[in-house]
C-alpha cells in the first residue's frame, strides 16, 4: 500500500473561494486507470489532475467524475502551483508537461503563471438543432474545434442570464459548449460560460482550455493579440490570454484551499 501527496487547488483564483477548484496527486511512480477514474469520482471535481515524474519532465493527465480528457487549463494550473509552491521545486526553469494534447510548458512569472497551450480555433458549422434547443438562444455565429461548440450571441447579459436544458445539451455529441459575447464595458475584452454535460459537468466554473478557441476568435473579431476573458459563471474567474499563432498563452493564478494523501490500495 503506497500514498499519494494530494491538493485541493482554486485555479484562475485571486482570492480562496473563487476560481475554478482542482484536485491535484502527485505520485511517484504512475498508477492504473482505474484508479485514477475512481479517485476523480470521488473528488466530485470538474477536474482531477495525476502527475508523476518522467525522464526529467512529468505526466500530466485530466480526469473528470466520468471520463479523461484531452486538455484542461484549470488543472494543468493548479499543477504547476502545486509543483513550484507546494512541493517546492526551483520556480526559474519552465515546468514540462508531457499529456495527450503534447508537450505543455508552464513558466512561473511572479503570482501569474503562464501556461503555454495549443490554439484550437473553431470552425464555422451548423449547429445540431439540440444544441440551440438546449440553450434557448439565438447565436450570431456557432463553430466546431473538435471536441467543443462555439457559440456566439451578441450581448454580455445575454450570456449571464443563461439557463440551459441539460437534457437537451447532453444530446449533443461533444467535450463542451461555450457560449460568449464581448463586453458591454469595464476590464474585460468578452464574457463567456461552458457546459460540459456529456463529460459530467453541467457548468465548468473557469475553462482553461476553452480560451485556446476563444483567444483565436476574439483576438482576431477585435483586432488584439493579447485579451482578458471572464468566465461568468457562479465563482467566476478572469483569463488572460496571448495569441501566439498556432499556440495560445494562458495567464492566471491559484490557491491551495486543501492538502492531504490518498491511500493507494492494492488493486483497487
Amino acid at each position: 500500500m503506497t500514498r499519494a501527496r494530494c491538493f485541493q487547488v482554486d485555479a484562475f483564483a485571486i482570492a480562496p473561494f473563487t476560481g475554478n477548484p482542482a484536485a491535484v496527486c502527485y505520485l511517484d511512480e504512475p498508477q492504473s486507470d482505474r484508479w485514477y477514474q475512481a479517485v476523480a469520482n470521488e473528488m466530485n471535481l470538474s477536474e482531477t489532475a495525476f502527475v508523476s515524474p518522467e525522464d526529467g519532465e512529468y505526466r500530466l493527465r485530466w480526469f473528470t467524475p466520468e471520463v479523461e480528457v484531452d486538455l484542461c487549463g484549470h488543472a494543468t494550473l493548479a499543477t504547476a502551483h502545486v509543483l513550484w509552491r507546494e512541493l517546492h521545486r526551483a520556480d526559474d526553469k519552465p515546468l514540462r508537461f508531457r499529456t495527450r494534447s503534447g508537450v505543455l510548458t508552464a513558466r512561473c512569472q511572479g503570482a501569474v503563471i503562464d501556461l503555454d497551450f495549443p490554439s484550437t480555433p473553431a470552425r464555422p458549422t451548423d449547429p445540431p438543432a439540440e444544441l440551440l434547443d438546449g440553450l434557448g438562444i439565438e447565436p450570431q455565429w456557432v463553430g466546431n474545434n473538435g471536441f467543443d461548440w462555439l457559440v456566439i450571441v451578441p450581448r454580455e447579459s445575454q450570456v449571464r442570464a443563461l439557463d440551459p436544458d441539460q437534457k437537451r445539451l447532453m444530446k449533443v455529441p461533444a467535450r463542451g459548449i461555450i457560449v460568449s459575447a464581448p463586453t458591454d464595458e469595464g476590464p474585460y475584452d468578452f464574457v463567456s460560460r461552458f457546459f460540459g454535460p456529456c463529460v459530467g459537468i453541467p457548468e465548468d466554473p473557469v475553462t482553461g482550455s476553452a480560451h485556446c478557441t476563444l483567444a483565436p476568435y476574439w483576438g482576431e473579431r477585435l483586432a488584439k493579440q493579447a485579451l482578458v476573458g471572464f468566465q461568468a459563471s457562479r465563482r467566476g474567474g478572469e483569463v488572460h490570454v496571448r495569441n501566439e499563432g498556432e499556440r495560445v498563452h494562458l495567464g492566471g493564478q491559484a490557491i491551495t484551499v486543501m492538502r492531504g494523501e490518498w491511500v493507494v490500495f492494492p488493486n483497487a
